[in-house]
């Protein structure tokens, strides 16, 4: 694509790279981005790019306004920040230095990119319109994204269109993969309290109103949800994922008390409305049945990421143009992964792609222990994120 000169990003691989190997030794958890967007400011003063720091808590908004005659139109790139609370297992010389934190999502990698696009261009200015790059924090799980709205990131950086990646290590390196619609699931999570009388296992079972037994036939119960309660044809899972109750060394001693959570997930409100109503009248059911008390705290932690079709199809027209016909994989199958760039899209029109970053089947999942970023695709990423926002302020509609 001629908007771009590709080649400036292999010049600056190597110091790229050196950037994101920095994060990633010095990995920091939701809300807790201090040193991560010091250094990400850091690099904006040195680029003498102008930006705002402190939306939504640690988030960061910088500003690249063209030098050709003004357009009017604004059109923003968004990176998130956080790691996760998982010990790193890796080998390599950039192993996490916070033992029980470390970039196992590869958000250092999209940090990186977004840092990438601001040095390109601060070199090259020659454009109509305005890029503001967004360093959003606390992707994972705490709605860093939400933040950052309701601290007015719209009001005060208004944009025609908004748009993200996400590194993919089950695509091959260099494919790009999006969808229009919902590309990522609403992620809803469970808390359940499971309670009732406690007692003795051996000598007065009878008396006892066992919490055990009622999870038990609580766990069968929401398992049989989406087969019998959800449409077939319309995406959902429903996980329960952790269950305590009672002591290992009291064997033979009735809990009063047993606790489960878990996690649903859904690609449309009808369904995610529908899920969530089987599985209040499934444990208000099995409360009835065994005689005793079951509450649950049902959070929508992020809506569905939902992509604009106009922004879908400038991506596509992008990719191509800019990776070739055969990096550009259409309609791809969504993922039931959550995804807080949702909130953005709620306020926005924009879309989320995938960047493909597997190297063979030795390549690591997303929230791996042993999980790396591939640091062969950043200027592969940083190409396609100049190229998309610099052909949005070309276009007449920046969202198509």
């Amino acid at each position: 694509m001629d908007l771009i000169d590709s080649p400036f990003f292999e010049r600056h691989h190597a110091r790229l790279t050196d950037l994101r190997q920095t994060l990633h030794r010095h990995p920091e958890l939701g809300f807790q981005e201090h040193e991560t967007a010091r250094l990400i400011a850091e690099e904006l003063t040195r680029l003498e790019i102008p930006f705002v720091s402190g939306i939504g808590r640690t988030g960061i908004v910088a500003t690249l306004t063209g030098q050709r005659p003004d357009n009017g139109r604004r059109v923003g790139l968004r990176a998130d920040m956080d790691a996760l609370p998982i010990h790193e297992l890796s080998t390599h010389e950039h192993v996490s230095q916070r033992p029980g934190v470390m970039h196992a999502c590869g958000h250092d990698g999209h940090t990186t990119m977004l840092l990438g696009v601001a040095a390109y261009l601060a070199e090259w200015r020659d454009f109509a319109g305005t890029v503001y790059l967004v360093f959003q924090p606390a992707e994972e799980g705490l709605g860093g994204g939400l933040a950052m709205v309701e601290d007015g990131l719209f009001t005060r950086f208004p944009m025609d269109a908004i748009y993200a990646l996400h590194n993919w290590p089950t695509l091959p390196a260099g494919q790009v993969a999006i969808r229009s619609g919902a590309i990522m699931a609403a992620t809803d999570r469970l808390d359940i309290s499971v309670r009732g009388h406690g007692g003795h296992g051996g000598v007065d079972p009878h008396l006892a109103t066992d919490p055990v037994r009622m999870a038990g036939a609580l766990i069968q119960a929401l398992h049989s949800v989406v087969s019998r309660d959800i449409d077939p044809l319309s995406p959902a899972a429903l996980s329960l994922c952790g269950i305590q109750g009672g002591e290992l060394e009291g064997f033979a001693i009735i809990p009063d008390e047993v606790r489960i959570s878990g996690t649903a997930r859904t690609l449309d409100e009808t369904t995610r409305q529908r899920l969530e109503e089987a599985v209040r009248r499934t444990c208000a059911g099995v409360a009835t049945t065994y005689g005793g008390e079951i509450s649950l705290d049902y959070q929508r932690i992020f809506p569905a990421t939902l992509n604009a079709e106009s922004a879908v199809r400038h991506v596509e027209r992008v990719t191509r143009a800019t990776l070739g016909d055969a990096a550009l994989i259409s309609d791809v199958a969504p993922s039931l992964g959550g995804e807080d760039f949702a909130f953005m899209l709620e306020h926005c029109p924009g879309a989320y792609c995938f960047l493909g970053t597997a190297e063979g089947e030795a390549t690591a999942p997303l929230h791996n222990a042993r999980f790396d970023f591939n640091d062969a695709l950043i200027p592969t990423g940083c190409r396609l994120l100049t190229a998309i926002a610099l052909a949005a302020l070309a276009s007449s509609t920046p969202g198509s």
